[in-house]
């Protein structure tokens, strides 16, 4: 056969026959009858995600936290009424009627608070990045453990719609042995200019980041991970302080995750995600995260599901709804904070990479790199 006759493979993947796309369970699924109240520590930016997903969910939250009283009450008044706004996490630590926490604010100031809630008896959903050094993280799995509560990672990109859609497409078999992943996202981050995300350096790969190391560790399952490398580098014309440019090189046994990331795209922004496997292809691309069309192909033919919502309305329903399905269930949730190791672990060492020039081994770096 010439390269014309086989057209490089590529003659086949036009002419395949169009199908119907699987029907696959992806969007958030509510606990069939546990509706317990609710806490929210930190009245930041981000809870106003938390909020509008609860009360799209129908969630009562009961009680508003933050040192800055006034933004906890401009919250209560915005979202839920009837909660109680305070500036004292002891108030929802000593009330018997909320029976879930969930905690969004910086790693550095909530592992004191996470532990004084498991300690009461209180499940907790916790903001991403879950820890910032891997033992306090395995400490705080085991004080859960010991008081039989739940403690999960809001680690929300895996239940916006495309990347829910696409695990779930892995978990029914329709990919096969996933042989590599391929994230590329071309995108505009300069509204952190001015505000304190500027002071972290590896701004992309770790605050940011942290989501596609947690996709990373849910595509390669248990696969053994052998080594990450990574860089980072300024583009010329960026106004923000840390870098907006980096890459990185998962190796894991029998598989390839390959990252590649421009913070500082003003034009044509664009987001494509490509995963080959054995049985298939799934590929998913967009201007946004929250605008993504998905083409699944097989030897089956191609299909092109539609899915509904968005990262920021699926996402922020789904790490709640797992911890109560969870909780209703009597099992660990997917999102568990054992769970987030790995996604941890790939997070310090690609930071670790970055910093030195070398690869590193998952696991070896345990506590977050300067």
């Amino acid at each position: 056969m010439t390269p014309e006759q086989a057209d490089y493979g590529l003659s086949k993947q036009v002419h395949s026959t169009k199908i119907a796309a699987p029907e696959l369970s992806y969007l958030p699924r509510m606990p069939r009858h546990y509706r317990p109240k609710l806490g929210l520590v930190g009245a930041g930016g981000v809870s106003e995600y938390h909020l509008r997903a609860y009360q799209a969910l129908g969630l009562e939250v009961a009680a508003i936290c933050d040192l800055n009283l006034e933004r906890a009450r401009s919250r209560r008044d915005q979202f839920f009424p009837n909660a109680v706004a305070c500036d004292d996490f002891r108030e929802l630590r000593r009330r018997d009627d909320i029976e879930v926490i969930d905690v969004a604010i910086h790693p550095e100031h909530r592992i004191a608070l996470i532990e004084s809630a498991l300690a009461a008896g209180k499940h907790v959903l916790s903001q991403k990045p879950f820890a910032i050094d891997l033992d306090v993280a395995e400490r705080l799995a085991d004080l859960a453990d010991k008081h039989g509560v739940r403690l999960a990672v809001n680690q929300n990109g895996r239940w916006a719609p495309h990347f829910a859609y696409t695990l779930a497409a892995i978990e029914a078999g329709l990919l096969g042995e996933i042989g590599s992943a391929d994230f590329t996202l071309s995108f505009d981050h300069s509204w952190t200019v001015g505000t304190p995300f500027e002071n972290l350096h590896h701004l992309i790969l770790y605050d940011f980041g942290v989501h596609w190391f947690d996709l990373a560790s849910c595509l390669l399952g248990r696969r053994q991970l052998r080594t990450v490398y990574s860089s980072v580098g300024r583009a010329s014309y960026q106004r923000a302080r840390p870098p907006f440019l980096a890459s990185v090189l998962i190796d894991a046994e029998g598989a390839q995750v390959r990252i590649a990331f421009n913070a500082a795209v003003t034009f044509g922004q664009a987001d494509r995600t490509l995963l080959a496997g054995s049985l298939g292809t799934l590929e998913s691309t967009g201007a946004s995260l929250s605008e993504q069309s998905v083409v699944l192909t097989t030897a089956a033919g191609v299909a092109v599901p539609e899915l509904s919502g968005t990262w920021f309305e699926n996402g922020f329903q789904g790490t709640m709804c797992e911890l109560l399905c969870a909780i209703e269930d009597k099992r660990e949730p997917t999102n568990s904070a054992r769970n987030n190791f790995r996604t941890l672990a790939l997070c310090f060492a690609a930071l670790s990479s970055a910093n030195s020039g070398q690869p590193v081994c998952p696991g070896t770096v345990r506590k977050l790199p300067d």
